[in-house]
């Protein structure tokens, strides 16, 4: 039996995290779907559109030999993306274990046999700091802006 595995996730500001996730998924299943969620499911989700537009995302998470296919995941349920997708495994980062989030997936997936897999979380990388990096770095001089050199 063919094993499908999915790892769903925003990919903005791909990073080593990213990374490592689809790399340790695909040794954990036959095949493996990266789902790349859209600019409006991270809307709706977190509050924020991603820095990286969709396509792009998409683009970078194809071009990963281990990744298989890619799916634009425009809905908010998971188990939606499922019944459009099909999958056996679920993978995500362990910050998802123990939370709302992770326990509905955890109930959700387990009606209809799909198991969830968790992967450690690279707590030195993410997107989120890498966010708050870029945006430092915009306030001491903002993107556009262009220093004016002394003379004297």
């Amino acid at each position: 039996m063919t094993v499908i595995g999915y790892a769903p996730g925003a990919y903005d500001l791909f990073h080593v995290g990213h990374l490592n996730i689809l790399k340790h998924a695909a040794q954990h299943c036959d095949r493996l779907i990266a789902g790349v969620v859209s600019d409006e499911m991270l809307v709706l989700g977190k509050g924020r559109a991603p820095v990286i537009p969709l396509a792009e995302r998409m683009e970078i998470v194809r071009n990963l030999r281990f990744v298989d296919a890619v799916h634009a995941e425009v809905v908010p349920e998971k188990i939606d993306t499922w019944r459009e997708v099909g999958f056996d495994v679920l993978f995500k980062g362990d910050d998802w274990r123990g939370t709302p989030r992770g326990e509905k997936l955890e109930r959700d997936f387990a009606e209809v046999g799909v198991r969830v897999h968790y992967f450690p979380y690279t707590m030195h990388t993410s997107s989120t700091l890498l966010r708050k990096a870029l945006a430092a770095i915009d306030a001491q001089q903002p993107v556009g802006r262009v220093a004016r050199a002394r003379t004297s």
